[in-house]
């Protein structure tokens, strides 16, 4: 749950401790540091030595060398270099969506949630993580960046953010869209319903950038547990159904199953990793599928 005054509650952050947002060049069992860059630190292929220092870890002081030359020295080794990683937010109008029963906890509200767990783990590993709106006409992204400031900026501007409008054509949202550079992530949270912002993801990832798209769904899309009659509005469209809920159940987990397929067939043909989250669900649940390097490299 959101924390009004912290962001997010003090068990769920304490729950994504030791959760990494690895990019695909990182995973296959090799643990991290493969994007190394040419500074030094503590990281995983060695690089050299050099004589130890007042407030170096014991663990690094490599003591056979000790045993053989009577001094003390520490392993260095390639430190990985910083991710870019971005958060793109589908603000469109179907996020206002929410269960009856729980009619305050909209599918805005629970992406972000996941959005602000990502950044958690984005800025505690290190790496400088930004934020776009889609569709947000007039919101500005908030460029990548690293460290507790970024965190202030990135709550700030998803607190601000509201569910209208439809996802914009290609050229709208090009300029803004062109932020993001060859080889940064970006992790996608929206509930994939809208042909256009599956074609945006798709063609993100096919012009060099690594996404992953969390996908955000109600209890009674899952279910469609409606016992009466009902009138069904598309939020966007304002195009409305009337139907008998028991008459309708069958047909429509049977196509509602098969969109889901067709949309997982999409995301993993264009190499996207996906996941999907229910808003019954504790947001670390899918998190930790996507990004538990134990359950990553199984």
């Amino acid at each position: 749950m959101l924390d009004s005054a912290d962001g997010l509650a003090p068990a769920l952050r304490a729950r994504l401790r030791g959760l990494r947002i690895l990019p695909r060049r990182a995973m296959g069992g090799h643990g991290i540091g493969l994007h190394a860059s040419r500074s030094r630190g503590v990281g995983v292929e060695f690089a050299q030595y050099r004589p130890y220092e007042q407030g170096d870890e014991p663990r690094r002081i490599d003591w056979k060398l000790y045993a053989r030359s009577d001094r003390l020295f520490v392993r260095e080794a390639e430190r990985e270099s910083p991710l870019r990683i971005w958060v793109l937010l589908d603000t469109s109008a179907s996020m206002a969506q929410a269960d009856e029963a729980r009619p305050a906890w909209t599918r805005l509200d629970a992406a972000r949630e996941l959005a602000l767990c990502v950044v958690e783990i984005a800025l505690a590993q290190g790496d400088a993580c930004g934020l776009l709106l889609c569709p947000a006409p007039g919101a500005a992204p908030v460029e990548p960046a690293a460290g507790p400031r970024q965190r202030g900026r990135l709550r700030h501007a998803l607190q601000a953010v509201s569910a209208a409008g439809a996802w914009p054509e290609r050229a709208e949202r090009a300029p803004e869209w062109a932020r993001i550079a060859r080889g940064d992530l970006v992790i996608a949270l929206g509930d994939w319903f809208d042909v256009a912002a599956v074609d945006a993801v798709e063609r993100l990832a096919s012009t060099g950038r690594e996404v992953i798209a969390l996908q955000v769904l109600t209890v009674e899309e899952r279910e469609f547990p409606f016992r009466d009659g009902r009138r069904f509005v598309d939020p966007e469209t304002g195009e409305a159904v009337l139907g008998d809920g028991p008459a309708l159940r069958r047909d429509y987990l049977a196509r509602f199953d098969a969109a889901l397929r067709m949309l997982d067939a999409r995301l993993e043909g264009a190499g996207i990793r996906h996941a999907r989250h229910v808003l019954d669900a504790a947001p670390d649940a899918v998190l930790r599928r996507l990004f538990d390097t134990r359950v990553a490299g199984a």
